[in-house]
Order: structure tokens, then C-alpha cells, then sequence
């Protein structure tokens, strides 16, 4: 709940060394470690390596939460996802580290929904699109609507039809640039940590 407490989780957990530890020895970290990926719109770019490591793990641990992911994102399953997201608050609301953050990440899990669907279809339904997401019709477009109004979605929406119609998506070059640059950045550090390593496994021998 710390301000910057999200993005250091992502950060910490994320390294080689702490991956392979909480995969090894405590495999329930992931759960904590997904919401912190879900809830902060800024660390997408390492969704990919999260689900990996979820699809790596899905037979020593699993809850809710970490499903979600992976139906959305390893099997595709919308209807999976959608009960999946309905377990969650439950969790989210029993949980003592998540509960602060439960409006947030069902807003972002819709967010995330959506997004994954929108790949898929270039048109949608609005109301089978307000089942997918667990809400009404009338708040499902107007929230679509709120998406459109705050640049966070380049689509339309045909009202007669009740439709929303998707635009062609591009990342921006900053971002592109942003996911290279950390990615160049988590690079040299492990590769760092490692020169580390031998030069003290030298040390060692000499002595």
C-alpha cells in the first residue's frame, strides 16, 4: 500500500535470483506479485514474462488471481476469465495485503478483458461485452464510453447497432523505446550479478 510499493514488488520479485526463489520455496508470493502486475497500468511491458512464470508454476500454485491471467492470456478462455474475475473479489475482499486495492484491480482486470478481446474482433457486441466484463449494459458503454473520452481506447461506438467498433492500435515509439530500455537495463544487471559471482567464486579458489 506504500505509493511506490507496487512498482518495487514488480521490480524485486521480477529478478532472476527472486523469481527462482519464490518458484522454488514459496510459490504463494505470486499471487501478490500478479496484482501488483494487474493493478499498475505503467508495468505492462513485463505482463509477459509474469505469464511465463505463471504457466511454469500452474501445477505447484494457483488461486484466483493467478488464473485469471492465465486464462486471459494462456488459454484464451473469456468465459474462464470472467468467473475467474468474480472469485477474485472474493479473495481481493478476504485477503489483508489486497483488500485496499480491490476497486483497482477489477477495473484493471475488465480493462485487461477488454483489451484482449478487442485483439480478436474488431467489432463487438456491447452487451455481450458488458457479460464478459461482469456489469450491466448501461455501465458497460458507459464505461467504454469514459475509455474513448480519455484516450485510452482508439474505437467508436455505433449506437443504433449497439457495437463498438475498434480502431488500429500501434504501440507509440516512447514506449517501444521505454520497453527496450528496460529491458537493456534488467540485462546488464544480471549480467552484472553474475561477473559478481565468479569473481568471488575466483577469490575463493585462490585463497
Amino acid at each position: 500500500n506504500h505509493p511506490n510499493g507496487r512498482n518495487a514488488i514488480v521490480d524485486m520479485f521480477l529478478q532472476d535470483r527472486y523469481a527462482n526463489t519464490i518458484q522454488t520455496n514459496c510459490p504463494h508470493i505470486l499471487r501478490y506479485l500478479t496484482a501488483a502486475v494487474i493493478t499498475n497500468k505503467r508495468r505492462r511491458t513485463v505482463l509477459k514474462d509474469l505469464v511465463r512464470i505463471l504457466s511454469e508454476e500452474t501445477y505447484t500454485y494457483k488461486d484466483p488471481i493467478t488464473e485469471f491471467l492465465q486464462c486471459l492470456y494462456i488459454d484464451f478462455d473469456f468465459d474462464g476469465a470472467q468467473q475467474k474475475l468474480r472469485e477474485c473479489e472474493t479473495v481481493l475482499t478476504s485477503d489483508f495485503f489486497l483488500v485496499s486495492c480491490r476497486d483497482d484491480f477489477i477495473e484493471n482486470a475488465r480493462l485487461f478483458i477488454f483489451e484482449t478481446y478487442c485483439r480478436i474482433h474488431r467489432k463487438i457486441d456491447i452487451a455481450m461485452l458488458a457479460e464478459k466484463l461482469n456489469m450491466d449494459v448501461g455501465a458497460a458503454e458507459r464505461w467504454i464510453v469514459d475509455l474513448i473520452r480519455h484516450a485510452q481506447l482508439d474505437a467508436k461506438i455505433d449506437s443504433e447497432k449497439k457495437q463498438v467498433i475498434m480502431g488500429q492500435q500501434a504501440p507509440s515509439v516512447y514506449q517501444q523505446v521505454i520497453e527496450k530500455t528496460k529491458g537493456l537495463s534488467f540485462r546488464s544487471y544480471v549480467m552484472a550479478g553474475n561477473l559478481e559471482k565468479r569473481q568471488q567464486a575466483e577469490a575463493t579458489t585462490v585463497q
